[in-house]
């Protein structure tokens, strides 16, 4: 029993830690990189979404049931850290001796969500209990911190493609875009608008790649996205 005790406060403080990484490289880290937890969210819920989808015959059926697919995912995101932290401290509480699963259980989720329903009975899983509450506060923290980012880039995405309507139509055309010039007699003043591209080329190239989830917002309009 000793050994599994032992045990157990090694895979739960492992898995604690594995979920915190993981939070921080998915949030904070400014850098494209694959995190293996934040992929299996996403790709369990896409697999969800492709069932559905394959009863869909068009593509404006198709986007509209796609468009959330990224809100939802990425909402999935902090309830898979949340889950795994919670998971972890249990088997760490009942390894610092808590009698049963259930009692562990208790304490980790009075933690967890700093209810205080269930108070730890000494020090070290009182402990345990502070710091599981700093860790989940922090994982609401960055939360909170992430969608503001992430919306800001989105609305940064979708105005420059709006605009675009104006000028190439909707969905967009190179072809009408120069055709549309063409008439008002505005070719020469076409290296404005490439200026202006380049600049959003290389915005989504860096927001896309620091916050992939980015990638699966689709546009308002079917024909933007």
């Amino acid at each position: 029993m000793t050994v599994l005790r032992v045990l157990a406060v090694a895979v739960g403080t492992v898995v604690v830690a594995a979920t915190a990484l993981s939070a921080l490289r998915t949030v904070v880290l400014p850098r494209g990189t694959q995190v293996w937890l934040s992929r299996q969210v996403f790709v369990l819920i896409r697999k969800l979404f492709d069932v559905r989808v394959r009863m869909l015959t068009t593509y404006e059926a198709r986007d509209r049931v796609m468009a959330l697919y990224g809100p939802l995912a990425l909402a999935a995101l902090p309830a898979a850290w949340v889950a795994l932290v919670l998971a972890g401290f249990t088997a760490a509480y009942w390894g610092f001796g808590v009698d049963s699963w259930r009692a562990a259980f208790a304490i980790s989720g009075s933690a967890i969500t700093t209810l205080g329903f269930a108070a730890p009975s000494d020090l070290p899983t009182t402990a345990l209990a502070v710091t599981e509450a700093v860790i989940g506060l922090g994982l609401v923290a960055l939360l909170i911190s992430y969608l503001p980012s992430i919306y800001a880039s989105f609305q940064r995405r979708e105005l420059a493609v709006g605009l675009l309507e104006v000028r190439a139509g909707d969905p967009p055309s190179a072809v009408e875009m120069i055709l549309r010039h063409h008439r008002i007699g505005w070719l020469d003043r076409s290296d404005a608008l490439f200026a202006e591209w380049e600049q959003w080329f290389a915005d989504v190239e860096e927001t896309h790649t620091s916050l992939p989830a980015l990638v699966f917002f689709r546009s308002p309009l079917p024909g933007r996205s």
